[in-house]
């Protein structure tokens, strides 16, 4: 590109950031000034890009991990010509924008991912280029490489700071993705002022001791540095690249170099002084007219592209038919239509068995009769959980083609990087660790249910039920937390049965899944029925009156003690209904009418069982009713000892249902 449209652009790009900054009145102007010349000739000379189709298959894919930036990235996107218009850019962190504080998924084109939370953008593209990597690896044949481009991540300071990025490095070098390349904007400054004394590390070193190939850029006003750094970081095929370009923040301001322009606009003044310094003379939220030339040829650029992958496409169809159609077919993402699959709802396991046994056979039956897309792994753990797709290799650098993954211990990063992996397309991924570490990646689990995509958790080992293990590893609070947070659908299945639909319910693609599974065998309850668990809640073993005495309700391992309590309330005259509730947060979304008729409103009282927190119960039993749950630490024993001193018992259920209906007014 010429460098002076170039030179005229990167100007656009530094005065449009802080002008939206300084309209929202809040914001972050310093990266955007000090590393417009960086972002700005990557979309504007190296990326992949089409603004006319900004999802376009093959496309590179940009991941601001860096979020605070993001009036950076929606001044490139509109000089490339993404539609975001300069009426949008005053709108800036306004209600109901299309440009939000940090880059959100589904919000703005060309925005790759939600990004904010410093590191998880890093993660997510080690995500996005491993999916690259497996997709090449399956599809591409001599002369036909139609899976064929690179991830590019930006991040600073902070984000090499958050563990995560070292978790997610360290999986990046070891699995070889020689198409991820990560600009490093070092300018040593943070929110409370210089990273001296804090962040001393050899970032350098650090890297390639990971498998890294690390090129220092330079001044990040350098573009053809920049440049020359980005070819080479291209011509390693085996080693993800860290390009490291040391930037000033808040360039050309008075402010520049101090942490005051971290996260706080410039200042009208400070602006001002900065256009006239630059010469800059045109209209609020308008481009040098000399940055025409830029958007003219990113978009040229990307038509080219686009067209060329079109036609190859075409003549791959012709000479691999069944290979385009499957590959046409996952980049469409439709799930199977597993919630009204007559087989295999049939195929749902059967008997008594810990939860995560079953899940274990509901994971394999799909990943070999529905499934090729599916993907995923565990933190160290896939024996225990029962991840592992028993048919199918362990994806390593040298069989690339495999579905089942290693993460090691990196609950973190495991999870953001399936989330890179659902958002590249193409895949289906899940990972898996024990209930009680899912502490360890709520950070990007939250992000999954941000952006409300469809990732599934596999959480074994849940409740007290772990036993000898001890309170480290008896999750109580987690499933509450999981409850707690918006879109996600924690089911915490009772048998095969509830199992299978959790799994189906996933496969509608509405929102991400967790199934929290038992490590304890458990008794399989007569009655249990796949669409009532889909729907979060049924009745299980219903009353002999229109109108019961008492209702029992619970969840996954305790779902016996109710039907066991119900009988013992029969000896005595009580009629019971008993309600299994798998997933409560998919209950409260069915009609008031469903939900009535599982829960009358005229029946007060009410017991809900469960060995976890009582927290998410109370909504359900009332004043009149009772929790039977566990709002403390567990201990180290066998898990039926622990059930029993814990009065986790069908006796103690009993008792529970006797006090409440005597509390209801019940005989």
């Amino acid at each position: 590109m010429d460098k002076t449209t170039l030179r005229n652009a990167i100007d656009s790009v530094r005065v449009l950031s802080a002008e939206a900054v300084e309209k929202a009145k809040s914001g972050h102007p310093g990266t955007p000034l000090g590393a417009a010349p960086v972002v700005t000739a990557l979309f504007g000379e190296h990326l992949k890009c089409d603004p006319a189709d900004p999802s376009m298959f093959d496309r590179d894919r940009f991941v601001l991990s860096a979020g605070h930036a993001s009036s950076m990235l929606y001044s490139v996107l509109h000089l490339c010509g993404y539609g975001i218009t300069k009426e949008d850019l005053a709108t800036f962190r306004k209600l109901h924008s299309k440009l939000p504080g940090h880059p959100e998924y589904g919000v703005t084109p060309g925005v790759e991912t939600s990004t904010g939370p410093l590191g998880q953008g890093i993660g997510n593209a080690v995500g996005f280029a491993l999916a690259e990597k497996m997709l090449a690896a399956t599809f591409n044949r001599d002369g036909f490489p139609v899976i064929d481009h690179y991830t590019y991540a930006f991040c600073g300071d902070g984000c090499l700071m958050e563990g995560l990025s070292y978790e997610a490095a360290s999986l990046a070098g070891a699995w070889k993705l020689g198409k991820l390349i990560v600009i490093y904007d070092k300018n040593d400054i943070t929110i409370e002022g210089g990273i001296g004394g804090v962040f001393d590390d050899d970032v350098k070193s650090r890297f390639e001791a990971q498998g890294w190939q690390v090129i220092d850029a330079g001044c990040g006003e350098d573009t053809d540095a920049f440049g020359a750094a980005v070819t080479l970081a291209k011509a390693d095929t085996e080693r993800p690249s860290l390009i490291i370009v040391h930037t000033v923040i808040g360039h050309g301001s008075s402010k520049a170099g101090s942490a005051s322009c971290h996260g706080a606009p410039l200042g009208e003044d400070v602006l001002a002084d900065m256009k006239a310094a630059m010469g800059w003379k045109q209209p609020p939220f308008t481009a040098h007219p000399g940055a025409a030339g830029f958007t003219a040829e990113v978009k040229a650029r990307g038509a080219k592209a686009t067209g060329e992958w079109n036609k190859l496409m075409r003549a791959y169809k012709a000479a691999y038919p069944e290979l385009h159609a499957e590959l046409t077919r996952r980049i469409k993402g439709k799930f199977p239509d597993l919630a009204h699959d007559e087989e295999f709802i049939a195929a749902a396991p059967s008997g008594d068995a810990a939860t995560r046994v079953h899940s274990g056979a509901v994971l394999n039956w799909i990943a070999d009769n529905r499934m090729p897309e599916l993907v995923g792994g565990s933190a160290d753990l896939g024996p225990s959980n029962n991840s592992v797709m028993k048919s199918r290799g362990y994806y390593s650098a040298e069989t690339p083609s495999e579905t089942n993954i290693h993460f090691g211990v990196r609950e973190l990063a495991m999870a953001s990087v399936c989330n890179g992996l659902y958002l590249h397309g193409g895949f289906k991924p899940y990972c898996a660790t024990f209930f009680v570490f899912s502490d360890y990646f709520k950070g990007s689990a939250r992000m999954a249910a941000l952006m409300d995509i469809p990732v599934l958790y596999i959480l074994t080992h849940d409740s007290i039920g772990v036993g000898e293990d001890g309170p480290t590893h008896q999750p109580i609070e987690q499933l509450t937390m999981l409850r707690t947070m918006p879109n996600m659908r924690a089911f915490r299945p009772c048998d095969g049965v509830e199992t299978a639909a959790a799994y189906a319910y996933w496969s509608e693609g509405k929102h991400p899944t967790a199934i929290v599974a038992s490590r304890q065998k458990l008794k399989s309850p007569a009655g249990t029925d796949f669409a009532g668990a889909m729907k979060g809640g049924y009745i299980l073993a219903g009353s002999e009156k229109e109108e019961p005495d008492v209702i029992l309700m619970g969840s996954g391992s305790e779902v016996h003690l109710l039907v066991e309590a119900k009988t013992m309330l029969a000896e005595r005259g009580v009629d019971a209904c008993v309600v299994s509730m798998p997933c409560l947060d998919e209950f409260d979304a069915q009609s008031d009418k469903y939900k009535s008729s599982v829960l009358p409103n005229a029946v007060r009282a009410r017991v809900a069982v469960e060995a976890g927190s009582s927290a998410s119960w109370y909504k359900y039993v009332g004043l009149d009713g009772a929790v039977v749950c566990k709002d403390d630490f567990g201990l180290s024993a066998p898990a039926d000892e622990l059930f029993e001193i814990n009065r986790f018992t069908a006796a103690d259920v009993v008792a529970a249902a006797l006090r409440t209906m005597k509390k209801a007014g019940k005989k």
